[in-house]
C-alpha cells in the first residue's frame, strides 16, 4: 500500500506510562520537550489522533503558521462538536470512522470522512501527504504497530516523573497481549536534557 510516512512523538514517563490514569498526556515536560514537539508538528504534512486522545486533552491539532492536515479516528464517530478541534481555525479536517454507530452521518461535518485508516492512508499518498505524525493515543498506536506501519519514533523520557498503576496507558495502551511478531527499531538520536531531568530520544524502524 502506498501510503505517508508514519512518525509518533510520545511524552513517556520514567515507568514507561504515556498519559495519567485519567488521560492527562500533556503539561508534565518542560518547555524545551514542548518546543520539541511543536517542532516535530510544523515538519509534518498531517496529524493523526484517536478520539479520545483529541477530547482528553483538548487538542486542536493546529500549529501557528502551519496548515497541515488534522485528522481524527474514531471507530464509532461520536466526535463532539463542541471540542477544540472542531472549533478552532487550522489545516483541513479528514474524519476516520471504522465501524459507525447508526445515526451517523458523514454529511452533518465539516470534514472529508474515510471509511478505513487504509483507505485514508492511500488518500492521503495520493494527496501528496508525505510525513503522517501520530500523537496517540496508545490504543491507535498498537493498531499501526499491529499493521507494522510506524517508520519512525520520538520520545521525551521523562526522568522526573513516575506515573504507576495499571490503568495508565504506555506507548501502545494498557497492559495486554504482546503483538503477534516484535517490531525492530533502532536508536538514532540520544539527547540527554540533565537540566530538566529529560533525555530526546528518536527510533527508526530496521526491518519490514
Amino acid at each position: 500500500m502506498k501510503r505517508p510516512r508514519i512518525i509518533l512523538n510520545f511524552a513517556i514517563s520514567a515507568d514507561a506510562k504515556i498519559s495519567t490514569r485519567n488521560g492527562d498526556a500533556s503539561g508534565w515536560t518542560s518547555d524545551a520537550d514542548s518546543d520539541r514537539y511543536f517542532n516535530i508538528r510544523r515538519k509534518a504534512d498531517a496529524v493523526l489522533v484517536g478520539r479520545g486522545t483529541q477530547e482528553a486533552d483538548h487538542m486542536s491539532l493546529t500549529t501557528p503558521d502551519h496548515t497541515h492536515w488534522r485528522c481524527i479516528i474514531s471507530r464509532s464517530g461520536r466526535f463532539d462538536p463542541q471540542s477544540k478541534a472542531f472549533t478552532t481555525d487550522g489545516g483541513p479536517l479528514h474524519l476516520i470512522v471504522t465501524e459507525p454507530y447508526p445515526d451517523f452521518q458523514a454529511d452533518d461535518w465539516e470534514a472529508m470522512v474515510h471509511g478505513s485508516l487504509e483507505s485514508f492512508l492511500a488518500h492521503a499518498a495520493s494527496s501528496g501527504i508525505q510525513t503522517l505524525l501520530c500523537e496517540g493515543g496508545g490504543q491507535l498506536v498498537r493498531e499501526l504497530t499491529k499493521k507494522n506501519l510506524v517508520d519512525t519514533i520520538h520520545l521525551t523520557w521523562a526522568a522526573h516523573t513516575l506515573f504507576g498503576g495499571r490503568d495508565a496507558p504506555g506507548i501502545t495502551g494498557l497492559l495486554g497481549e504482546f503483538l503477534s511478531k516484535s517490531r525492530q527499531f533502532t536508536l538514532t538520536h540520544f539527547e540527554p536534557n540533565l537540566s530538566h531531568s529529560e533525555c530526546y530520544l528518536t527510533y527508526e524502524a530496521t526491518h519490514r
